[in-house]
């Protein structure tokens, strides 16, 4: 299949810019985005040279033709090269670069390809991600703590007050409220900062495993013991240790543990000798433990041993307030992981989010947000988005969904594209064709603008209205 009449066809299929250049880097053709990005036609460009671009990546020398003409020449090609250029209206992009140098069959330098991405729009996605971080003091969390409401801070004051001790700290609260990082900033916050922070998940664990995880065994123990093995506690020594779901240990366990916390020794499952540790121990129970106590599920002696100072972890349903601060986190981490250019929520989908009850608290909260996020391909995260568990619960779901979102109707979409496209080209009109002053006309951005007129197609010299 003989391509070399269709070139003008691929080029333009591309969705970057592309343009050719012949050995004394004159331009010879620009696709549809290149003029886009550059602000200039294509016969604005063709004889003229690639310097008017002002490109920052280039090192031309304008000596002559082909090596003596730019370093692009002589090293053969360039591959992501980020640097700068100049459009028509004096305003530079950010662009990503990738050239090719074009031989004859002699292997006589007859011009380049060059290929120019726009990366302005994830430059300024990151700025908008530093202004919102700014503007809800994202950083300014508690040891990856997020709250501001009266509970919250009353919550901090009492990390704060209780971690340069070594006073034994029950955490409170429902499943997901974050308990455990409750526990990493008492640790963090304390004088064994820099000591080990072992954590035990005592729902996780059966009696003989449980016991053997805390004290660790000696060869022989039991069956598949087939050496010595240090516990926990050991190796939480001069640290400190995190008694998770305390709730669920064995009254058989719990007898060993009070010992352990009285004499502060602990002896390996197997072992008849006595080791000294020195912790700081902090326990956390979703269950109620007084309440256990009556029904003969724990040892009273024990809990008043663990239930020193209790710090409760409120439900989000409790600290609403922070529903928007956490969900902007949480899109934060989330952006930066996976890369997607996503701000936020709509308006709409914020009133559903912080409207529900959240009985699974920060951890549902934070499984929900990462569905709507998968889910979204634009900049913000929509109603249509979120999950139907969310939309079902709601009273005011029927007034906050707008039905054309999600099964918008064929003549609305049809509208919308015919209003954008005709607003588009008279905000062209009005600006001679300048891009940046339709941007400021329509209120959008450069690079929208850009985008818009290559969704619909619009040129430069044919931006009128006999196009729509």
């Amino acid at each position: 299949m003989d391509i070399g009449k269709h070139w003008r066809v691929i080029i333009e299929s591309v969705q970057d810019g592309i343009i050719l250049v012949d050995e004394t880097g004159n331009f010879i053709a620009a696709n549809h985005s290149a003029q886009l990005m550059t602000g200039y036609s294509e016969d604005q460009l063709i004889g003229r040279s690639c310097r008017m671009l002002n490109c920052t990546g280039c090192e031309i020398t304008g000596s002559g033709k082909g090596k003596n003409w730019c370093m692009l020449f002589s090293q053969g090609r360039v591959r992501d090269k980020k640097c700068m250029i100049t459009d028509s209206s004096r305003q530079t992009i950010p662009i990503v670069k990738t050239a090719t140098v074009l031989y004859d069959d002699r292997g006589e330098i007859i011009g380049a390809v060059e290929t120019l991405k726009d990366i302005s729009e994830n430059i300024n996605y990151k700025n908008e991600l530093a202004s919102i971080k700014r503007i809800y003091h994202i950083d300014d969390g508690f040891h990856g703590i997020i709250g501001r409401t009266p509970v919250m801070q009353n919550l901090f004051e009492h990390i704060q007050g209780v971690a340069p001790l070594d006073t034994p700290v029950i955490i409170l609260g429902e499943s997901g409220t974050g308990k455990e990082m409750v526990a990493k900033a008492l640790h963090e916050t304390g004088s064994r900062a820099d000591k080990p922070f072992i954590k035990v998940n005592c729902a996780a664990l059966s009696e003989t495993i449980l016991e053997s995880e805390l004290f660790g065994h000696v060869k022989g123990a039991y069956t598949g013991a087939q050496s010595d093995r240090i516990g926990r506690f050991e190796a939480a020594h001069q640290g400190t240790i995190f008694l998770d779901e305390i709730g669920d240990i064995p009254l058989s366990v719990q007898v060993k543990l009070l010992r352990v916390l009285e004499e502060q020794m602990i002896q390996r499952v197997g072992d008849n000798r006595s080791i000294p540790i020195d912790v700081r121990i902090i326990t956390a129970t979703n269950r109620d433990l007084e309440k256990m106590i009556h029904m003969g599920e724990f040892r009273e002696d024990l809990f008043f041993r663990v239930n020193v100072f209790p710090v409760i972890c409120p439900p989000l349903r409790q600290r609403k307030d922070d529903i928007t601060l956490i969900i902007q986190h949480f899109i934060t981490i989330l952006a930066e992981k996976t890369k997607k250019n996503i701000l936020g929520f709509t308006p709409q989908a914020m009133r559903i989010m912080v409207s529900y009850p959240w009985p699974g608290n920060i951890r549902e909260l934070r499984n929900a947000v990462e569905y709507a996020f998968v889910l979204s391909k634009g900049k913000s995260i929509g109603v249509e988005h979120l999950p139907e568990k969310l939309l079902a619960q709601n009273p005011d779901t029927e007034a906050l969904v707008d039905n054309s979102v999600r099964q918008p109707a064929v003549y609305d979409k049809i509208a919308v594209k015919q209003s954008e496209k005709a607003d588009l080209v008279d905000a062209l009109q009005k600006a001679d064709g300048n891009q940046t002053r339709a941007a400021q006309i329509l209120g959008i951005s450069r690079v929208t603008v850009w985008k818009r007129m290559k969704k619909h197609r619009i040129s430069l010299k044919h931006a009128d209205k006999q196009q729509l």
